[in-house]
């Protein structure tokens, strides 16, 4: 049974997994850029998030469970992970770049113009999360080789899984305060082209791995 003062005990273990997961997650990438549109956008905010938030639990989970041996035992996986990785982000920094070029119809704001569809979106965000190498190295590999180091390593994921919903519910409606600012076109044209150079900043480090 889990008492009271083991709970109390459990503190800083959990404490110590939300601290680390946050700080991880917290830096500028690709699955933030598109959180953060789409929560700007109000665009399936919920499903967007939702996916990011329960991928990083299944690959955090995996890693805490032991997982993180994976890339040990099949050298080629990180390889393949790294090559989509390279090739999802050029595509879509330029994607981003392009609308930031033409702007129109895509740059309005909620109500108008085309809309990203609900599956689209979701399918973009899973490509963000498991197409890229340094989700695995935080989360399967990191997060997993240091929960060893906290009994019991599960109160130290559950940490990490708390941060990674915290986070990511937080970008996402948060981003809502924003939407005034986005009522300009120039102002999504800008936001556009900072995720174009952040994708393809992102590729090319992979690429220098």
């Amino acid at each position: 049974m889990f008492s009271p003062l083991a709970a109390v005990d459990a503190l800083p273990t959990l404490m110590a997994g939300f601290g680390l997961a946050f700080s991880l997650i917290l830096a500028i990438g690709a699955q933030n850029a598109f959180v953060l549109r789409q929560g700007i956008r109000g665009q399936h905010v919920l499903p967007v998030v939702l996916t990011c938030a329960v991928s990083d639990a299944v690959l955090i989970t995996a890693g805490v469970a032991g997982f993180g041996r994976l890339t040990t035992a099949l050298p080629w996986f990180e390889t393949v992970m790294l090559i989509g990785g390279i090739l999802f982000l050029t595509w879509y920094g330029l994607r981003a770049l392009k609308a930031a070029w033409t702007g129109g119809a895509a740059l309005r704001t909620e109500g108008q113009g085309t809309q990203m569809a609900l599956w689209p979106a979701i399918l973009t965000c899973l490509a963000f999360t498991w197409l890229n190498p340094h989700v695995y190295l935080d989360t399967v590999v990191l997060l997993g080789a240091i929960s060893a180091q906290y009994t019991p390593a599960w109160i130290f994921g559950l940490g990490a899984v708390t941060a990674s919903f915290v986070f990511f519910f937080t970008l996402g409606y948060g981003a809502r305060l924003l939407a005034p600012v986005f009522v300009r076109p120039r102002a999504w044209q800008v936001l556009d082209a900072l995720i174009g150079v952040v994708m393809l900043a992102l590729a090319l480090k992979l690429a220098l791995m």
